[in-house]
């Protein structure tokens, strides 16, 4: 990951195209070629290393489907970006039996692809061609870790010894990376030069700086592997490792330990963000960043539940991350895991492993109170998320941005995890349309994984445009996917089946600046256009990069599409501190509610005063209205509407027919026309608000007549299928 100070704490390394994080207020980090062309790796086909020709992203090729049984999961390209990397002890940097192993493997960071089809490993930031160093690095810990728990669970689900020792290796160099000795022990140095030398400062600059100064995603991100790993090696399946094991068990309290002195030591008190109670003990202030290290803690803990102090941390960053669960059914952001304490408005794809790891951790202690929060992020937002266009790097407050794996793999594996700790299967009928995004369901239409390769993508814009590169966090995640499919059979055949996403159509942007503004006191012009020199606040985007600001009696009109159903209306308003009146809100035939132009509560810890937020209102936009108009009694600023359909869909195809999800956002059962060709049947699974099912349907009557039927606030799964 890229941090930085400007926006929030961190940001997508890969972009796609150069433009993930959000909008203009981070300049994007550019790199440059240089590494040489790398050289196989053990224990993989040598023919497959460097990624082959076979690929999909310039459209010139599509990988060939998988056969039936086949594994998904294929090592080659990561194996391909692990490079040896020399270590020297030092009183700070050591490692397991570094005197007699005086080697390790990390993965390059980035892989940029090259015309014949091959790659090309790079480190990040630009490369200084006399010393071979790169401004960040060649190997950062973050992909160090991530690497570790995607050879680790691939040892674990298949007893491959290439990947028992690539996770030995990799955790061997994550470990040199982490301070060992004096004020800063436990915590982790981000970047590695490719002779080893370490970078704690990295050009740009990333926060902490020094990097193992402070509490940090990558000291959470090494807790993960050094807790898979220990879980792994301290097992009684073959190549279990009980030295290795304690020398990772050591490793992580030692990281532990700093996270105790450091955030964990302010468990249990809340800091304000926008008069919201937040919890203060987050890691580096984040649910997302707290979720990767409660996922290495949970496998620890189930493996040793002995051990008090894992078992401790592990329920206090839970309970933390628990806590950032916000919205609910008809309130933004309908019940996802925020994930940072310093926003109330914002939500990102990437990292979003959140309802992963409160459902796995509520599994291991035993706290099903903690499943809730999983719950409402995986069966409520999820499937609104999916509606909406999918796993988006950012809602800040509105859907935008590219996609990537990242941000997909944390959506497919909080919904295996969450399906599973709650017994809801509907979940998996979820996670099978966001796996498809991997094999063409996506807004490129081409498959973003190639499994003769192993290759991934590092993006996809939101007008379909491809990075072609296959960057370490895009391969690693893309694989972690893979590995989840490859683990349930039933969920694989689904997600195979899905090749291309025919339609969604679910929450949607209109813009306050393509209203009519009118009114206003004392013959004023009611509100005007403003447009400020950055869309960025400290803490959310103006969508559209402006909003409406309207005098005392102003008025503004905003036209929308019309919908053959009623809708969710939310205006996006940026709240002062101050209270300032109200808008009210209606339609040509109904009064919809009003918002608070202020009173958006004490600024706290966030980096701006007041706020961007969608507010509900408390009644419908009624089928086919074509406006809505908002009056205001004090200044308001309005940014946007959101508008939600009660019953969102997503439609997607391939070799298993035709499917689509339909969603619910209303309190009451909801039926649905639906169109069924001759010779065809319609049937329906509808699972309530928990993904838990509730009724199923096998359509074969009167075509004319079929209807869908969704639970309130839950959803239902259509399959055509021939008579």
């Amino acid at each position: 990951m890229t941090h930085s100070a400007v926006r929030f704490r961190s940001t997508p390394r890969r972009s796609a195209l150069g433009s993930v994080a959000l909008a203009s207020a981070v300049s994007l980090l550019l790199w440059g070629a240089g590494a040489g062309a790398a050289s196989a790796q053990p224990g993989r086909p040598a023919a497959s290393v460097a990624g082959g020709t076979a690929t999909a992203v310039d459209g010139t090729t599509t990988p060939p489907a998988p056969a039936t049984g086949r594994p998904l999961t294929n090592l080659a390209h990561l194996d391909f970006l692990l490079d040896a990397v020399p270590l020297t002890q030092t009183a700070e940097h050591t490692t397991y039996r570094l005197a007699a192993q005086p080697t390790a493997q990390a993965p390059w960071t980035y892989a940029n692809r090259n015309a014949d089809g091959s790659y090309t490993r790079i480190g990040g930031g630009s490369l200084d061609v006399g010393t071979g160093h790169w401004s960040q690095g060649a190997y950062n810990a973050d992909d160090i870790a991530r690497t570790a728990v995607v050879y680790l669970r691939h040892w674990k689900l298949t007893g491959d010894a290439a990947s028992r020792d690539h996770a030995v290796q990799t955790l061997r160099a994550l470990t040199y990376l982490q301070t060992a000795t004096g004020p800063n022990a436990g915590n982790v140095v981000l970047w590695q030069q490719a002779d080893g030398t370490l970078t704690p400062s990295a050009t740009p600059k990333e926060l902490p700086d020094p990097s193992d100064s402070a509490e940090s995603y990558w000291v959470a991100r090494t807790l993960w592997a050094l807790g898979e790993g220990y879980a792994a090696f301290s097992g009684t399946a073959a190549g279990a490792d009980p030295a290795f094991a304690a020398f990772l068990q050591d490793r992580l309290h030692l990281s532990l330990d700093a996270l105790n002195r450091q955030s964990l030591a302010r468990y249990g008190t809340f800091d304000v963000a926008d008069g919201v109670k937040v919890p203060a003990w987050l890691i580096a202030g984040g649910a997302d960043a707290s979720a990767e290290a409660a996922l290495g803690l949970a496998a620890f803990s189930a493996a040793n539940p002995g051990d008090t102090v894992v078992r401790t941390a592990l329920t206090r960053l839970t309970e933390g991350v628990a806590a950032m669960s916000s919205g609910s059914l008809t309130q933004w952001p309908f019940g996802a895991i925020l994930p940072w304490n310093k926003s109330q408005s914002l939500w990102h794809a990437w990292g979003s492993l959140a309802p992963a790891a409160v459902a796995t951790a509520g599994a291991v202690l035993g706290r099903s109170d903690l499943l809730k929060a999983a719950v409402a992020d995986s069966a409520q937002f999820t499937p609104q998320l999916l509606a909406a266009g999918g796993a988006d790097n950012a809602w800040s407050p509105t859907p935008g941005e590219a996609q990537i794996a990242y941000g997909v793999d944390s959506r497919v594996e909080g919904l295996v995890a969450t399906a599973k700790a709650a017994n809801a299967p509907g979940l998996l009928d979820v996670a099978a349309i966001y796996a498809g995004w991997f094999f063409g369901a996506n807004r490129s239409g081409l498959p973003a994984y190639n499994p003769a390769t192993g290759t991934a993508i590092d993006g996809i814009e939101r007008d379909g445009r491809v990075n072609p590169n296959s960057g370490a966090e895009s391969t690693i995640h893309t694989l972690l996917t893979m590995l989840a499919l490859d683990a349930n059979p039933e969920l694989r055949a689904k997600a195979l089946g899905i090749e291309k996403t025919v339609a969604t159509a679910g929450l949607s942007v209109v813009e306050a600046e393509s209203g009519t503004i009118g009114g206003g006191s004392a013959g004023g012009t009611g509100g005007s256009v403003v447009t400020p020199a950055s869309a960025w606040t400290g803490e959310a985007n103006l969508s559209g990069g402006a909003y409406v600001s309207l005098t005392k009696g102003g008025s503004l009109s905003i036209p929308v599409p019309a919908s053959d159903q009623a809708r969710n209306v939310y205006p996006i308003v940026n709240q002062t501190e101050a209270r300032s009146g109200n808008t009210s809100w209606s339609s040509a035939r109904a009064a919809l509610g009003s918002t608070a132009n202020g009173g958006a509560g004490a600024q706290g810890i966030t980096d701006a005063p007041g706020r961007v937020l969608p507010l509900s209102l408390s009644r419908t936009l009624p089928a086919g209205s074509t406006a809505v108009t908002g009056t205001s009694s004090g200044a308001a600023a309005i940014d946007a509407l959101l508008l939600q359909p009660l019953v969102s869909t997503v439609t997607v195809t391939g070799p298993a027919g035709d499917s689509t999800l339909y969603v619910s956002a209303a309190r009451e059962s909801s039926v649905r026309p639906v169109l069924v060709p001759r010779g065809f049947r319609l049937e329906q699974a509808a699972y309530d608000a928990a993904g838990r099912p509730v009724a199923h349907a096998d359509e074969r009557g009167n075509p004319a007549r079929a209807s869908v039927t969704v639970a309130p606030g839950g959803f239902t799964v259509t399959h055509l299928t021939r008579r």
